[in-house]
């Protein structure tokens, strides 16, 4: 592709592993046949983009723009789109790409993909650098373009395309989305809040395992969860031994299993999804002993992400969010690394975004 086919785009990119972002003015790809192009007008703020922009995984590519929770309306499309049209408000999560011919992806799982291209970080097919939402407009082919439900708010609903998708698929796929489950969730974060959310939604119970108990009084009173444990409580914890159906364990950082493996029942499952850089002690014996699962999850493939959509507006779900304006965006990351926000930040990108 020719530089006069590229498409002038401006947003806020990190530079260096400082973490530290600032305006950018960058190129995207000419709209191809296949393609939708979008403005946008939310950008959900995740964790992974403050890994990503301090490359604490080792495969930053700088510069950077960060942002995979996008929330737009299409502005353009190729000749060959058929499910959009100019003024739908759709979405765009963390997948952009991925090669449409593997085992995983005929199954719906591209997010599974050997080749899967995400949203900001890889060059795409063409070469151009990928980047991400915190810029003024967006373009996708249409396949990992989604569609939002009319009824689903815009600011608040931008986390579920990363943090949404990630819980729901992880109740789904392990199936503890059963009417009557007792569901614990591990840490009340971004995901954490999402989850409990989804298991209510479900017909769940929901038990809150976290290191803070100045949280509870707020978890019982807006997310009406059925009880709370503070993990550090060696009572607590032993009291509520084997009562558990499953756990869903968003926590990033390194953390004992054992307690948490003790609050299974028989057959129990623990699935992590927080993803910490280094390495946790299993205790393959309790594994044994009480025929426990501890298994991995990622985000969905786009068909469940769909549904994941129509289901949150269906039901109501949508993230507790502080919507902040894009030079707010320093200040909002220093924050996330200090756990200070409840329970995510959102960028207002079409109100506040201006080319420099």
């Amino acid at each position: 592709m020719s530089k006069s086919q590229e498409v002038e785009a401006f947003g806020w990119a990190c530079r260096d592993p400082s973490g530290v972002l600032s305006p950018f003015k960058f190129s995207r790809r000419a709209t191809g046949d296949q393609d939708v192009r979008l403005k946008v007008l939310y950008c959900g703020i995740c964790r992974s983009d403050l890994m990503m922009n301090k490359n604490y995984w080792g495969v930053a590519l700088y510069p950077t723009v960060p942002g995979h929770e996008i929330v737009g309306v299409v502005t353009e499309v190729g000749k060959n789109v058929q499910k959009f049209n100019v003024g739908d408000k759709v979405g765009v999560g963390c997948l952009v790409g991925s090669c449409r011919k593997c085992e995983s992806c005929a199954n719906n799982l591209e997010n599974y993909c050997p080749q899967q291209m995400l949203t900001d970080s890889p060059p795409y097919v063409d070469g151009i650098i990928i980047h991400g939402g915190f810029s003024d407009h967006m373009v996708a082919d249409e396949h990992f373009v989604l569609r939002w439900p009319d009824d689903l708010p815009l600011d608040s609903g931008a986390p579920l395309l990363g943090a949404g998708i990630t819980m729901y698929s992880s109740l789904r796929y392990f199936e503890l989305d059963k009417p009557g489950m007792h569901i614990g969730v591990v840490g009340l974060g971004g995901h954490g809040h999402l989850a409990v959310k989804f298991v209510k939604a479900l017909g769940g119970k929901v038990t809150v395992i976290s290191t803070s108990p100045e949280k509870k009084e707020g978890a019982i009173k807006n997310l009406g969860i059925d009880s709370f444990l503070v993990s550090s409580d060696p009572d607590q914890m032993q009291i509520a031994m084997g009562t558990l159906d499953g756990i869903i364990d968003t926590v990033p950082a390194v953390h004992p299993l054992q307690p948490l493996i003790d609050l299974l029942k028989t057959d129990g499952k623990l699935v992590m999804s927080g993803g910490p850089l280094e390495l946790l002690d299993l205790p393959v014996s309790l594994l044994i002993s009480g025929r426990k699962i501890v298994a991995g999850t990622d985000i969905g493939g786009l068909k469940e992400t769909q549904e994941m959509l129509d289901f949150a507006a269906k039901h109501n779900i949508v993230a507790d969010v502080e919507v902040i304006p894009i030079d707010y965006v320093n200040t909002a990351m220093e924050r996330l690394e200090k756990g200070d926000v409840c329970y995510r930040f959102v960028l207002d990108m079409a109100s506040t975004l201006k080319v420099a």
